[in-house]
């Protein structure tokens, strides 16, 4: 690839420059020589393959700036972080922030040499934005997580709909795509809805030779789990589905002598950070947790990666258990699951798609909780308590649940798990201004002086993270009164000050509609439903399946061409521990007799011939699908 492009900028140079790394990973140089060339891109590469560089390098030897949307806040501001502790500018707009401080951080977008602009998809719907986009320098727009662009999608979102528009205001700016997990219809798909003109498209094998994958039906998972977590060494992560469960298996774990912790999005900011901390550092060995945890953490050292419930898709799946040997080191990635689960699974897909009826109800009782006028809310954000809410109105918890995510999929609202947003201030006045203030006001004056003193500036130009207990501290006051005067200068129009976040949070996308007229798309709602049932039943044959190499399962699933059987998933070891001379050929030409008549399970095949070993012709029918001369379908039968 790299031959055909002019000569760039050192990239190598900036590598290490800024991340220390001496070399680039398999597919990431190719993928930045072709955004320094000006082309589309699509690249497709698993979890930890280290897609942020792909967009973070080449923009660093451009001049200008690189536009990014993701959907993860959590990620956005992680990433933010992580690119000023390296001396590079970069800001995020998310939920939660006032109007007034997204207009600065635009300014300094326009004016000031910021490099990366982090935002949401549906923060491209408003003209505020549009409009200052249109005066960046804009080099680069590179959209994470692109898979949500389509409605074929596991998780399509559709504000991503409209960055193929967007694109209008960014003639000639190349455009690259990211994503884990796309098969094939997905991929034209993003190419097709973000306009993208002859893209090259990169993609890294879905096939992880050092990850081994298994799938064992258990009616005790737990004593499996604790089985498994003692023969395999190392930093683990348990992932189940709800929060009371995060508890109780750390607690099982911790009885057992094996060191735990748990994770979810429930817990403050600063338990989060040190429970994160402490595993990452290896204090922790395992950490049970809802699939929010893991998102954007570099640790390439997880041996292993236990999941406890079944998720809802594969992609899902391969991405969570994917988080198990960055480091191209041996792991293990294990699914446990019972009959209990398989039913699980059919009822969730039932209940997440509620009637519209419902849909109405639940969307005019959050307007009503939150007090939006009709015509009125649109991007607005509150702190939001789901079991509060659910509480006070009296409404079932999981079929309200699902029916804020439909609303959030329709495009009405969206909904953020807590993350944590540190106090921020900034001066409204200029330093005349504010010196003539300081003189009239001067009780005010003493922290009006330390903020100054602290931050310089800066306080001018943008929004910074204070602390008040520091402040408090310096000013030998308690910190109620720092707070007190804050909102004071707040009020008198001397600051914006945001106190600290750390609660969820619901952001209305639209104007608050009437509930009544709520222009809900049933066909669209009943289409989805019946994508979640396909998507569903892969993952039940996924689970039930041990016939077919599990590697090659995810490979054929993501539209991938495999060229033999990974060797090590619980599949293929079977095969081995139970490998017997080849059978006659006789055994394999009435296999395929029985096939051509009717598709078949492989208990009913065993069945048809009653004279031969049961053992015998499940291992026939290993080798005849290992060879390709028969298939399994996705609802487990054989066909020839």
């Amino acid at each position: 690839m790299s031959s055909t492009t002019s000569p760039s900028p050192d990239i190598h140079r900036i590598l290490q420059h800024y991340w220390g790394y001496e070399q680039f990973r398999p597919l990431q140089e190719d993928i930045i020589r072709a955004v320094l060339a000006g082309r589309d891109v699509l690249a497709l590469m698993p979890t930890g393959g280290g897609k942020s560089l792909c967009f973070q390098v080449p923009t660093l030897a451009l001049e200008g700036l690189c536009v990014v949307v993701t959907p993860l806040i959590a990620l956005m501001k992680d990433q933010v972080y992580q690119l000023q502790q390296r001396k590079i500018k970069a800001y995020a707009l998310h939920s939660g922030m006032s109007r007034r401080e997204i207009d600065i951080t635009l300014d300094n977008c326009v004016y000031g040499q910021v490099r990366f602009l982090y935002l949401s998809p549906e923060r491209l719907q408003s003209e505020l934005v549009q409009e200052r986009i249109r005066r960046m320098p804009v080099r680069l727009l590179a959209v994470d997580e692109a898979h949500c662009i389509s409605q074929w999608g596991y998780d399509f979102r559709p504000p991503y709909l409209e960055i193929g528009a967007f694109r209008t205001l960014l003639p000639g700016v190349p455009c690259l795509a990211l994503t884990a997990t796309a098969t094939e219809v997905v991929q034209h798909d993003i190419i097709d809805k973000l306009h993208m003109d002859g893209p090259l498209v990169f993609q890294k094998s879905f096939a992880r030779a050092n990850l081994s994958y298994s799938c064992f039906e258990e009616e005790n998972k737990e004593q499996r789990m604790l089985q498994i977590l003692q023969k395999v060494p190392g930093s683990a992560i348990v992932y189940v589905r709800n929060r009371r469960r995060t508890k109780e298996l750390a607690h099982l774990l911790l009885k057992h002598k094996i060191s735990a912790s748990y994770y979810h999005a429930g817990l403050d900011h600063a338990q989060r950070n040190e429970r994160q901390d402490h595993w990452i550092k290896g204090r922790t060995r395992v950490m049970v947790a809802t699939n929010a945890f893991g998102m954007g953490i570099d640790k390439p050292d997880v041996r292993l990666v236990v999941h406890m419930d079944l998720p809802d898709s594969l992609e899902a799946y391969y991405q969570e258990a994917g988080r198990a040997g960055r480091d191209e080191q041996k792991a293990y990635a294990v699914a446990l699951y019972n009959s209990a689960d398989l039913a699980e699974l059919e009822r969730h897909a039932e209940h997440s798609y509620p009637p519209v009826k419902q849909m109405r109800e639940v969307y005019q009782k959050l307007a009503n909780s939150l007090q939006i006028a009709v015509g009125s809310g649109q991007y607005a954000s509150y702190d939001f308590d789901l079991g509060e809410f659910q509480k006070n109105f009296d409404l079932p918890p999981v079929d309200t649940y699902y029916a804020l995510k439909r609303l959030e999929q329709e495009g009405f609202i969206q909904l953020n798990e807590s993350f944590f947003s540190p106090s921020r201030l900034c001066f409204t006045i200029d330093h005349k201004a504010l010196y003539e203030f300081q003189v009239a006001n001067r009780t005010l004056d003493p922290i009006i002086k330390l903020l100054l003193r602290a931050h310089g500036g800066e306080l001018f130009s943008q929004f910074v993270n204070i602390k008040e207990a520091q402040l408090a501290h310096h000013l030998h006051l308690p910190e109620a009164e720092v707070r007190r005067q804050l909102q004071q200068l707040h009020q008198l129009n001397v600051v914006v000050y945001e106190p600290r976040k750390d609660k969820p949070q619901v952001t209305f996308l639209t104007e608050r509609h009437d509930a009544a007229r709520l222009p809900l798309n049933q066909v669209f709602l009943d289409e989805m439903r019946r994508r979640e049932l396909l998507r569903i039943g892969a993952v039940r044959h996924y689970a039930t399946q041990h016939l077919r190499c599990r590697t090659m399962m995810f490979q054929e699933y993501f539209g991938e061409v495999p060229e033999k059987p990974c060797g090590i998933c619980d599949c293929c070891l079977e095969k081995k521990r139970t490998a017997a001379p080849a059978q006659p050929t006789q055994l394999r030409d009435q296999i395929s007799a029985l096939l051509q008549q009717k598709p078949l399970r492989p208990e009913q095949v065993v069945k048809q011939m009653p004279t031969v070993r049961a053992q015998e012709v499940f291992e026939t029918i290993r080798e005849m699908v290992d060879v390709g001369m028969i298939r399994v379908d996705t609802s487990g039968k054989l066909t020839y």
